[in-house]
This record gives C-alpha cells, sequence and structure tokens, in this order.
C-alpha cells in the first residue's frame, strides 16, 4: 500500500485484517514478519458475493505492511517490483498530495499494476454508513446529494489520475484493468468497500497475472530484505519477504550486503505467535521450514552489514558461486552511478537509493558517493574534499546523522539534508544551491564594473579642471563613484579620467541611477580642451567586465543598463568583432 501520509493506508490494512479475523476462524488470518496472509476462502467470506472462491486458484493475497512508499522501492525481485501489485490509498478529501505523485511516479517506474482505494468516503457530510457493505450496495442508501458530492470527490481524483497520464473509472466501469486503472471508493473506519477492494485484486491478480506468479514452492528459496533489525537472543536478524520457493532451517544463504554478497548459515527461522499466545516469553516461534509467498525472520551469523532491500537466495543444491555471482548481478541493478564532484547521499534502503538517485539525475544534481546507512564522520569528511561550495553537502533520505557527525558538519562548513519524501530533499537542495549562487552574484556584482552613458549639461560647468566638477545627466545605466570615463572617436574609446565624486543635491553619493542629474567631479580633463559642454560620455568598460556583464549577470542588471551595454558592445566590436566575447 502506498499514498501520503494520514491518507489511511495502515487503518485500511489494519481494517482488512480486523474485519478478516471472524468469528470461530480466528487462525483464519496469519501474521507474518512485515506481511498479512488472507487466505482465499477469508477473501470470500468478507466479499460475499462479489468472489466466489470456486472460481480461483489462487491461495489468497499477502499484504505487505510497509507504510511509507520508499519502502516500495526497496521491494525488488529481478529487477523489478516485489509486489504483483499495489494499493494506492487517496484521502477524497485531500487528493493528490506530493507523496502521491511521488508514490504514482514510483508505480510507474517500476510498471507495478495499481488500483486506486479511494479512502473515508464516510466523511463525506450526510454518509450514511452501512457496515463492510460493498459500495454500491451503500451507495444506494445515499440521498441524492450525498452521491452528488460523492460523484465530485471521485471524479476529481479520476481528473488527477488523468494529469499523472493513467486512464481511470469507478472500477465496476472498467472494461480492461491493463489499459485502466480502477477505482475503489472505501472507508477505511466502516469497511464500506471493503468486499469491493478485495474483490478487485482478486480478479486482477487471477485475471492477468496468473502465469507471472506461477512459483515453485519446493525449490530453493528466494527472497528481498524487509529489514536488519537487532533482536534480543538472537542478534542480528533479518525480516525477509520469500516470494519464491522454500527457506530451512539448515539451509546456507546468501545475502546482499555493504561490501558485497555475504554467506552464512540459517540458525533459526521465526515467525510470530498466532495472537492466542502473544502474552508468552518470547514474541516469536521458531519453525522448520517455510515456503512462499510468506514473510519470515531468519536469525545467522555476519548480518551486522545485510542492506535493507538486498536479495537473499538460498544455495542448497546449487554452486555456491552462481548463487554469489546472481546476488552481485542483482546488487548491480541498483548501483548508482557517481563522478568526481557532487554531493553525498545516504539512504536507508537499496531500493530509496536507487530512487533518489534517480530523482536527483532527474534534476542534473552529480553525486560523488551514494550508499545505505546513517550519515557518519566519514561521509562529512568525504564532503569536504570537493572544490565546489555548492557540492559540500550531505543528502539522507530516512536515515539518522550520527553524533559526531552532526557536529563534524557544523565544524566543517557542510551541509546536511534530511527527510523521508525525496523530492523536499532534492527541493531543499536546490533552494540551498540557489541561495549559493545568489550569493555569489551579489559577490560578482559588487566588484563589477557597471555600464553607463551620460551627457554633460550646457551651462553647467563648476570647474574648468583640477578636477574638472561638471553638471551631468544619466542619459542609461549606473554611474558610479571611481570608474574611467570617456568619449567614442569613430569606434576607439578614448579615455579621458576617472569619475571622482558624485553630488547629489549637495549631498556625496556613491552612485546615480539613469534618468538623473548630478554635478560629478572628474579627474583628468580640462572643460573646453578635452571635454566640452553636451559631450556623451561613457563609463570605459573593461572587456574582462563586458564579458561577465553580458554573459553571467544580463537578467540581473535594469533594461536601461542593458542597453548601455550592447551600444557599448556593438561599438567595440565594429572594431573587434571578438571583443569581450
Amino acid at each position: 500500500m502506498l499514498g501520503h501520509v494520514d491518507h489511511g493506508k495502515t487503518s485500511l490494512l489494519d481494517k482488512i485484517r480486523g474485519s478478516t479475523v471472524i468469528e470461530g476462524e480466528a487462525g483464519a488470518i496469519t501474521q507474518h514478519i512485515g506481511a498479512t496472509a488472507v487466505p482465499l476462502d477469508v477473501v470470500g467470506e468478507v466479499a460475499g458475493s462479489l468472489v466466489d472462491p470456486t472460481e480461483f486458484d489462487l491461495p489468497g493475497l499477502l499484504f505487505i505492511d510497509t507504510p511509507g512508499h520508499h519502502s516500495f522501492t526497496t521491494l525488488r525481485s529481478r529487477g523489478g517490483a516485489l509486489a504483483d501489485i499495489a494499493i494506492l490509498v487517496v484521502d477524497v478529501n485531500d487528493g493528490f498530495q506530493p507523496q502521491t505523485e511521488e508514490a504514482i511516479k514510483i508505480l510507474a517506474d517500476s510498471e507495478t499494476p495499481f488500483v486506486v482505494a479511494a479512502n473515508k468516503v464516510d466523511t463525506i457530510p450526510g454518509w450514511q454508513v452501512t457496515e463492510d457493505a460493498p459500495i454500491q450496495q451503500t451507495l444506494e442508501a445515499q440521498s441524492d446529494r450525498v452521491e452528488q458530492q460523492f460523484n465530485e470527490k471521485l471524479y476529481e481524483i479520476i481528473g488527477e489520475l488523468s494529469d499523472a497520464g493513467f486512464t481511470s473509472d469507478f472500477y465496476w466501469r472498467v472494461q480492461d484493468f491493463r489499459s485502466n486503472v480502477g477505482v475503489v471508493p472505501v472507508s477505511a473506519m466502516t469497511g464500506e468497500g471493503i468486499p469491493d477492494l478485495l474483490a478487485v485484486l482478486m480478479g486482477l491478480a487471477q485475471r492477468y497475472m496468473k502465469e507471472d506468479m506461477e512459483i515453485d514452492v519446493t525449490g530453493p528459496g528466494a527472497g528481498t530484505v524487509l529489514e536488519v533489525k537487532e533482536e534480543r537472543g538472537f542478534g542480528t536478524t533479518l525480516d525477509v519477504i520469500l516470494y519464491d520457493g522454500t527457506v530451512r532451517a539448515d539451509d546456507t544463504v546468501v545475502v546482499g550486503g555493504v561490501n558485497g554478497p555475504i554467506v552464512t548459515d540459517v540458525r533459526a527461522l521465526l515467525k510470530p505467535r498466532p495472537l492466542a499466545e502473544i502474552r508468552t516469553e518470547s514474541r516469536f516461534e521458531k519453525v522448520d521450514e517455510i515456503a512462499a509467498a510468506a514473510g519470515v525472520k531468519i536469525a545467522a551469523p555476519d548480518l551486522d552489514d545485510a542492506i535493507a532491500g538486498a536479495p537473499v537466495r538460498v544455495v542448497r543444491n546449487r554452486d555456491l558461486d552462481d548463487v554469489i555471482a546472481d546476488v552481485q548481478a542483482e546488487l548491480a541493478e541498483v548501483a548508482v552511478d557517481t563522478g568526481e564532484e557532487g554531493v553525498v547521499v545516504k539512504a536507508d534502503t537499496l531500493g530509496s537509493l536507487e530512487a533518489m538517485a534517480n530523482a536527483l539525475d532527474e534534476a542534473e544534481i552529480p553525486m560523488m558517493r551514494a550508499e545505505v546507512g546513517d550519515i557518519a564522520p566519514r561521509d562529512v569528511a568525504m564532503a569536504t574534499t570537493v572544490e565546489e561550495e555548492e557540492y559540500r553537502a550531505i543528502l539522507g533520505f530516512n536515515v539518522d546523522v550520527l553524533g559526531d557527525a552532526a557536529d563534524r558538519a557544523e565544524q566543517d562548513d557542510v551541509e546536511v539534508f534530511e527527510s523521508d519524501v525525496i523530492y523536499q530533499l532534492v527541493e531543499e537542495y536546490e533552494g540551498f544551491v540557489e541561495e549559493i549562487e545568489r550569493r555569489q552574484k551579489e559577490a560578482v556584482f559588487e566588484n563589477v564594473m557597471r555600464p553607463a552613458r551620460f551627457r554633460v549639461l550646457e551651462d553647467h560647468v563648476f570647474r574648468q579642471s583640477d578636477p574638472a566638477v561638471v553638471g551631468v545627466e544619466v542619459l542609461s545605466g549606473t554611474l558610479r563613484r571611481n570608474t574611467p570615463v570617456g568619449y567614442f572617436d569613430g569606434n576607439e574609446m578614448e579615455r579621458v579620467g576617472v569619475v571622482k565624486g558624485i553630488q547629489d543635491q549637495g549631498e556625496d553619493v556613491d552612485e546615480v541611477r539613469a534618468g538623473n542629474e548630478v554635478a560629478v567631479s572628474i579627474d583628468g580633463p580640462t572643460v573646453g580642451r578635452d571635454i566640452n559642454e553636451g559631450d556623451e560620455l561613457w563609463v570605459d568598460l573593461p572587456e574582462k567586465h563586458a564579458k561577465v556583464l553580458e554573459q553571467e549577470l544580463l537578467e540581473e542588471i535594469p533594461m536601461d543598463e542593458r542597453e548601455a551595454l550592447h551600444q557599448f558592445l556593438e561599438t567595440q566590436r565594429k572594431r573587434d568583432p571578438f571583443w569581450g566575447k
């Protein structure tokens, strides 16, 4: 199940669990490690008239209990998504939220079929509840006004799916689920629509996926690590979703690890005790063997470096080197391209690391290192080796920052970004880069000479020389103190002196903008010999400054200043076509 936070993923799964623990059949639904198995007869009971168990070959449904869609990206098998089908949960009141869009993107990238559970229909004002009923039955009990609101909310979701590139409709109107997404209205609180959801999942699986889902239950097991956990009495253990074959308590297994495949022997296979026995000392019971599809906890030595999202393979009667090669090949599929320069990326699982890498690639943000695990001092040390200030950053997805790493990052001016939403991490980092660029531009701006064109006013000569003091009108650009000025003789710039002071109504100022008249003192020329009343003068821009202005700062300067720059460059380039390029 995927979807935005608070849209009801967990409560929907709880409702499916709860409604399937039927009187007298308390053991019908089995709790696995990280998964819930709902057998076919229970699905039939909950779905009532919507499902006829005799029409199905499937044993039932295994729901993987991973709240949060980043976990979904971790659940890989043979290069694809581990889940055969996904449920995208959307709150009918909120519609698509950022995480919904991120989840949709993940589903599209992994090509996983999905249905939409439009949750919280019971919150529509005036809704009449019919507990656990199929949705069309409960719809008949609603007033016209409620049904109209229901339709409006659902069509908004259908519209948002369309914007995301998917055609969809109420599930009972969908003819071909391969080309259209079925939308199932549900309530995790009242159970309304849950029969429909189970019926759609079963129907989809039976009709379109049967061949893809056939497995060899007797062969050596294949699974994916959901979590690496410390467990009292067992040390480091793996929570594994087994999707093919069996695993036995004496098998040798190969697991993907930080530094490559780990070969180890199973010490114990554990599954949760039934609800009735949960009060006993141990939460788990040992089993000798478990067959797919199932969630199981594997206790074995040397698992400290195992990675969430990595493959697990039982060796049994196969050549060990072949199995190691298989695991290596699957790990290589999620290898992330890194370069000499770039940010450091840390993520909680292989799958989320891959999702992060894809998002950064799309945003054209290079990576220097990308690994699974918490942010440690060595990551900070790595980030300090880059030359570009914008790459002195670590992006951590769903991981912790170890205490000494946080201190070191502060000392070494390394920016650390943390989030459990990928797009937020990317956005925050992009904001950080924009701020750096803004500061750099400001610094350049401070030090670059600005273009200006100005005219010496008639009858405004206050002093002829040493320095000449004259009234001027700034025609375009920004005239600053301590800038060289001159005039064009044909296409040649003749420098006449340097503006030493600017006075605006008796006040000394550092600069003056176009449209203003001021008095300026110019060191160098004599009025009447070197310059005259009515002359048009220019700031004599150095070639390097003109180039920076044209190539890097053009968008930052006012229109009149751009005009002054273009005229200046045009005249210079009549003499030398490559001037300032």
